[in-house]
């Protein structure tokens, strides 16, 4: 018997909130974010769960936490999101290199982690929309540090009943990246490059979505906003499926047995990737140590180890822009967890946040943050793991994951853990051609990116994947630009409100 959750939020403004509506609404009226009342349990053993396919793995996790979706619409969300549209059968493929499990998100349609997600949220989306008898057209507002975009815009092109807008930063996302989002089809789609980083284009959607008079006069026109960004409860559960699965497929091969305990590395900036594998822990997942990665901005990093969370600091621009955030907005969930759920004492360091630019949290809410370990490494730290994997395996990564395998080499020679460890690897490296052949054979000044991107194909012995192929020659198609103060103008002239 499934135990029904409902969802309220981490400002204390809503509560007792079905699955599908906060989905549609992607973030809370009071500028939270939806959490469920309780996290469930799984209620199948790792050893069955170790004979299903990702897409029976994927139902009997989600099943827990979307309870107002009935099994039919459930399993027909997930058979439509993973099917052909990624390039291997087990959608998520472990691969042993140097003696960590890389876990490979990046076979899906626009080769980054963000696709598995992004793959099903617009069926939970329309599935949603038709439960709560929803008659407007749902304006999907996203902002994005490079991937959650083009994997957003590819879900939702010419989707029914919605149109989607993504926000990225100017100069602050690789050549391959802009050309995804730039060259993407679809009549319901609109690209916007904005001056500024990427906390600026997250705080400038988070506003459009509390200003209450845009949002009356959107729906005097017939739209409603929502979300695409992790801070959806609908981006938040799917990924956790994939932890489930690589557990109980190192289970399957005899790697482990069940019970046995394996730590996560997540390369990480929004925090919403390895916040899915603390709930999958939270679930009975046997899992020992969370390893936080962060670049060169590692206001995460500073957090675990201080307790304070300060974003006053200089934006830098790395190799790994996913990754490039000061302010992590899926971290507001476990600030709520770690003060036992207390609304109030979460939504006061929020407020804290944003008019003073920093936080520090109590004693007692780092002790309920110990499973966390926060590790960086700089670029040059960066480039030197993907050149040492590459020399020693022929096993090539692309710069997120190189963050995250230097810093658990770093975690492991420090702490002796040898814990079998899953490594998140969140993108193809042909997303990031340039700095992954820079990184292993140099500099690649005055190259053209196809040129780069055909050298790392021989290199690698794999094909170019097809999300590459389709933009050597796309159309440009997204040329809008604005400033970090003129969001709210773009969105209402996309949308035509007079």
């Amino acid at each position: 018997m499934i135990t029904t959750v409902s969802y309220q939020s981490t400002r204390g403004g809503e509560s007792g909130v079905p699955s599908s509506r906060a989905i549609l609404e992607g973030l809370a009226k009071d500028g939270g974010l939806f959490m469920p009342d309780h996290i469930p349990q799984l209620d199948v053993s790792l050893e069955r769960l170790a004979g299903m396919t990702y897409q029976e793995v994927a139902y009997e996790v989600m099943k827990l936490f979307l309870t107002d979706f009935t099994e039919d619409e459930l399993k027909a969300c997930i058979a439509g999101a993973y099917d052909s549209k990624f390039d291997v059968p087990e959608i998520a493929p472990l691969r042993e290199a140097d003696g960590a499990w890389y876990l490979e998100l990046f076979h899906g349609s626009t080769i980054a982690f963000k696709d598995m997600a992004l793959s099903i949220l617009p069926y939970l989306m329309t599935t949603a929309a038709r439960k709560n008898q929803v008659k407007n057209e749902i304006v999907i507002l996203t902002a994005t540090s490079g991937d959650t975009g083009k994997a957003a815009m590819a879900g939702f092109a010419d989707v029914p009943g919605t149109r989607i807008i993504v926000f990225y930063p100017k100069g602050g996302v690789s050549r391959v990246q802009e050309l995804q989002m730039v060259t993407q089809k679809g009549e319901n789609t609109a690209v916007v490059a904005i001056h500024g980083n990427f906390d600026d284009a997250q705080t400038g959607v988070k506003q459009i979505f509390g200003d209450a008079a845009f949002g009356k006069r959107l729906a005097s026109k017939g739209f409603q906003l929502s979300s695409a960004n992790s801070i959806n409860i609908g981006r938040l559960v799917p990924q956790i499926v994939y932890y489930v699965y690589a557990y109980t497929r190192l289970l399957r091969a005899g790697k482990i047995v069940a019970g046995d305990r394996i730590n996560i590395t997540v390369p990480t900036g929004n925090f919403g990737n390895i916040l899915a594998a603390y709930f999958a822990k939270q679930m009975g997942l046997p899992v020992k140590t969370l390893i936080c990665a962060s670049n060169d901005n590692k206001v995460l990093y500073d957090f675990f180890k201080t307790g304070v969370y300060d974003r006053r600091r200089e934006f830098i621009l790395t190799s790994s822009p996913s990754m490039d955030i000061l302010i992590s907005s899926n971290l507001e969930r476990l600030i709520y967890l770690s003060a036992g759920c207390d609304a109030a004492a979460n939504s006061a360091l929020m407020k804290e946040l944003s008019e003073t630019g920093a936080y520090t949290i109590t004693d007692a809410m780092r002790e309920n943050m110990a499973d966390f370990v926060g590790g960086f490494a700089t670029e040059e730290e960066n480039a030197a793991e993907i050149k040492r994997l590459y020399d020693k395996t022929g096993y090539l990564i692309d710069t997120h994951t190189g963050v995250a395998s230097a810093v658990y080499r770093a975690y492991m020679e420090r702490t002796g853990d040898e814990t079998p460890t899953v490594i998140a690897s969140t993108a193809s490296p042909f997303k990031f051609s340039r700095s992954v052949m820079e990184a292993v054979f140099g500099n690649q000044e005055g190259r053209d990116e196809f040129s780069i991107i055909d050298d790392l194909s021989r290199a690698a012995g794999l094909p170019a994947p097809k999300a590459i192929e389709e933009i050597r020659c796309a159309q440009i198609r997204h040329r809008r630009e604005c400033d970090k103060d003129g969001m709210e103008r773009e969105v209402a002239d996309i949308l035509g409100l007079s």
